[in-house]
């Protein structure tokens, strides 16, 4: 049995509907796909993270990054320039990939970098001010059947 019912769980979650999407893409993964490249994610403060990719032998014009909706895709394309090179033992995978990393709602790409054979993508999380937690005061009588008698 490789599917779970979340059905439980979601009766008292509002806003958890891509919860069983996500899941279903995770138990359909293949394992090599999860391998590779490897990656961190790192917390580098309160509202920022670092996506930081191991890419040794790929160029930084080998890579492309793309934030579509609320996914970031990151593809690499080998390059033909070791095709003339004989190799005796080849340990650093240089093979085509795309890495794909689901972001929340708020979630915003602010830049990347590339450094001694690592991808790095930094991200921060961007609440709108009306999304902020705020303090509601209790009142004596409601606005709501206030307002509702001056419409009548």
């Amino acid at each position: 049995m490789r599917t779970f019912d979340f059905t439980p769980l979601l009766r008292s979650s509002i806003g958890f509907e891509n919860l069983r999407r996500l899941t279903e893409s995770l138990s359909q993964l293949d394992a090599s796909e999860v391998a590779y490249p490897p990656y961190n994610i790192e917390k580098t403060a309160e509202d920022e993270y670092r996506i930081t990719m191991a890419v040794a032998g790929f160029d930084p014009a080998d890579l492309d990054i793309t934030v579509q909706e609320n996914s970031l895709i990151v593809t690499a394309k080998a390059s033909d320039g070791d095709q003339e090179r004989e190799f005796l033992h080849r340990g650093i995978a240089k093979r085509a990939f795309e890495r794909q990393f689901e972001l929340a709602e708020n979630i915003k790409v602010l830049d990347a970098t590339f450094e001694n054979g690592l991808l790095n993508i930094d991200l921060v999380r961007e609440i709108p001010e009306h999304k902020r937690p705020r303090k509601i005061t209790i009142g004596a009588k409601s606005k709501l059947k206030s307002i509702g008698k001056k419409a009548a």
